[in-house]
């Protein structure tokens, strides 16, 4: 069993390129509501959209799916562990 301290998750996100130390390397269900439920937000809020819409995508939710399904949104995820001081940002494009 290997031991990462702070440090190790701290550092490792300028050190490891594509290397999730924490967490499922997927998207979870609960990370995926979250961004689609922010994104969606931010469309109906006035923010532009990064996809050409068509007649199928007609509500904000729908649209944020989209983008997200696409892999186009500029998004990062914020992974803590339970002592809620280590933690590492996960760029979207990586779990997708």
């Amino acid at each position: 069993m290997v031991m990462l301290t702070n440090e190790d998750y701290k550092t490792s996100n300028a050190d490891v390129k594509k290397k999730i130390l924490i967490g499922p390397p997927r998207l979870t269900r609960f990370e995926k509501a979250r961004i689609c439920g922010a994104r969606a937000l931010q469309i109906a809020m006035g923010a532009p959209i990064l996809i050409e819409v068509n007649k199928n995508l007609t509500n904000p939710i729908d649209i944020a799916l989209e983008e997200l399904r696409r892999g186009i949104l500029p998004m990062t995820i914020r992974r803590t562990l339970p002592d809620g001081a280590t933690y590492q940002d996960i760029p979207l494009k990586w779990l997708l």
